[in-house]
């Protein structure tokens, strides 16, 4: 198992490294590895194989590797929707960033939330670029206006820029349309502290990158 997750890490990597540097030199991509298709075993391997920033799914998900690799420094990363409910749950586990937050309502229950406990949260705003019904996110022409209202109004937010998924197409057009509207959006809110454009799964990173993705996402290439 440890050769054949090496050999699919030094493959994505590779691929990273090709996407990045047709964009520039010093263009950097972070590698976020998705747990959700692996085993704690797996993790573990990867984290000595050099891999330190994970992410899940669901909270519950990631509570149960937080718990049971809690003697790894792993930097924990929040990637799918985070329901209300769970919110309390997701602060106990303190990640490095949650990646979802998709909506004014979801900001104003998670600060209060924040607020309560006395502690902050990294997260970015999660943009529906494709305007698809079955994806979570703020609209496109809402973007800016809902990243500079969250960083006023909710100040135990910390947003450090923004993610979305690609467009659920076989046509590479549309999806690198969807990343295009992305990383516009993000390019125009770095005035206001974005650091982040968080673009790019399995499927879809060299894409990504190429349309100025940072940050990548991948789970399948990596552990299948």
């Amino acid at each position: 198992m440890r050769e054949k997750l090496r050999e699919n890490l030094d493959r994505v990597i590779w691929n990273i490294e090709s996407a990045r540097v047709e964009v520039s030199e010093h263009h950097i991509v972070k590698l976020v590895a998705v747990g959700k298709y692996s085993s704690e075993e797996s993790i573990r391997l990867l984290y000595e194989l050099g891999q330190r920033a994970f992410g899940e799914n669901q909270v519950q998900q990631l509570a149960t590797r937080v718990n049971n690799l809690s003697n790894l420094p792993i930097e924990w990363h929040m990637l799918g929707t985070l329901q209300t409910n769970k919110i309390n749950k997701l602060i106990e586990l303190r990640p490095y960033l949650l990646q979802s937050l998709s909506s004014l309502k979801l900001a104003e229950a998670l600060n209060s939330r924040l607020e309560k406990k006395e502690v902050t949260m990294n997260a970015l705003l999660q943009i529906n670029s494709a305007n698809e019904e079955t994806k979570s996110g703020v609209r496109v022409d809402e973007a800016i206006d809902i990243y500079q209202e969250i960083r006023e109004r909710y100040t135990h937010i910390k947003l450090k820029g923004v993610m979305s998924i690609g467009a659920l197409s076989s046509d590479n057009k549309i999806v690198q349309k969807s990343f295009e509207t992305t990383y516009n959006i993000y390019d125009k809110l770095k005035r206001d502290g974005a650091e982040i454009c968080s673009m790019g799964m399995s499927g879809d990173y060299e894409l990504a990158i190429k349309c100025g993705s940072n940050l990548v996402r991948i789970g399948s290439k990596i552990f299948k």
